[in-house]
């Protein structure tokens, strides 16, 4: 839980950050929001994608002791995919 809620946070300030920067050089709120969001799209895809990809060994994973760690790094993964959505979508309309 830890996790994607750290992602979250650092997805949203990187977001929030830059529309703020651009409300300052004089855009328009909704603008500078939709600008915002096309600059730091591929940065918030990139991040959470590469922890979806480096835990899907550990998802997919076989053999002694697995069965424990495979729920957790599904677990993981549906958190970070859950963030991700909320980031994307729930960040920029508040």
């Amino acid at each position: 839980m830890i996790m994607p809620m750290g992602l979250v946070a650092k997805n949203a300030i990187l977001l929030v950050n830059l529309m703020n920067q651009l409300k300052a050089q004089g855009m328009a709120v909704r603008e500078a929001l939709i600008e915002a969001g096309r600059e730091r799209l591929r940065p918030i895809l990139m991040t959470t994608l590469a922890m979806v990809f480096g835990l899907l060994p550990i998802a997919l994973a076989k053999g002694a002791g697995a069965e424990t760690k495979n729920s957790l790094a599904w677990v993981i993964i549906g958190g970070l995919t859950s963030s991700l959505i909320l980031t994307l979508v729930l960040v920029p309309s508040i």
